[in-house]
């Protein structure tokens, strides 16, 4: 034993200063651990999810509704859900609103009761319009849910103010966050989803997600990237980094907290260019 006094004081401030480095890195341990193991949205009963349900729960995005993002070419639109009801598509247009995608189906067994106001209403005031599916993966199969889709609202017309359906894949607010499948089951599960619609509709679906949840979900796969148009989720300045496959995005959601409906997207071209996509 060592009884220099010296010697002790000097052994203790190098304990203190261990014990302080685990603690701290016992806390970040357990900081990465619960961000890992994200717990799902308890508000949200079966049938309520929406375009980026699962993006505050699981990424903390948080959009002050100021964000504006200007680009050389773009076309203001929202989406929208049975969260907002009979929506005020005169207001909206008066904006500068010129698109809007409403959501049709969750699953197989949840339709939008204010569909019909909510698509048809934006019809006729002048937008172009489509709509949407939530995806729940872990439920039934993708072509099960694409037929779903198509029956109740996601089909698609040649008539210049139709755009392609919506496949909505992004962090579960029920539950896991990949909804249980593993990244190649994910993979299989989108392509069932995909060539069902493009078998039903003649159209590519556009797939709507977030860089994050795509590269943990999917691996960061790169094959739909040609045939799928993106519709990429970051409430900030920027589109940001794009997930594997694609080189561009088509649509983006830049605010969970715009006017009137909460969620604004802006179209990464002119209005010609979303004519272009609506006519196929």
């Amino acid at each position: 034993m060592n009884s220099n006094p010296t010697h002790t004081s000097r052994r203790r401030r190098v304990l203190a200063a261990a014990g302080l480095s685990a603690s701290l890195t016992a806390l970040l341990l357990g900081a990465a651990g619960t961000a890992q193991a994200a717990s799902p949205d308890n508000s949200l009963k079966p049938g309520e999810a929406y375009m980026g349900a699962g993006i505050a729960k699981h990424l903390g995005w948080k959009s002050d509704g100021k964000t504006d993002p200007t680009l050389s070419a773009t076309v203001e639109g929202v989406d929208v859900s049975g969260h907002q009801g009979n929506v005020n598509w005169q207001s909206l247009w008066n904006s500068g609103v010129k698109f809007a995608y409403v959501k049709a189906t969750e699953g197989t067994g949840y339709q939008n009761n204010y569909f019909t106001q909510q698509y048809n209403g934006s019809y006729n005031i002048g937008m172009i319009r489509g709509a949407y599916h939530f995806a729940l993966p872990g439920n039934s199969s993708g072509a099960a849910q694409a037929n779903y889709f198509v029956d109740h609202g996601g089909g698609w017309s040649k008539d210049g103010k139709t755009l392609p359906g919506v496949l909505d894949i992004e962090y579960n607010p029920y539950g896991a966050t990949c909804f249980g499948l593993s990244q190649s089951s994910m993979v299989n599960w989108i392509k069932d989803f995909t060539a069902t619609y493009k078998a039903r509709t003649g159209r590519d679906a556009v797939i709507y997600t977030t860089t994050d949840w795509w590269s943990q979900c999917t691996g960061n796969n790169g094959s739909f990237g040609g045939s799928n148009p993106l519709w990429i989720a970051r409430y900030a300045s920027s589109p940001g980094g794009l997930p594997a496959g694609w080189g561009f995005h088509t649509f983006w959601q830049y605010t969970s907290t715009g006017p009137i409906v909460g969620d604004h997207n802006k179209f990464n071209g002119a209005m010609d260019r979303l004519q272009a996509l609506a006519n196929g």
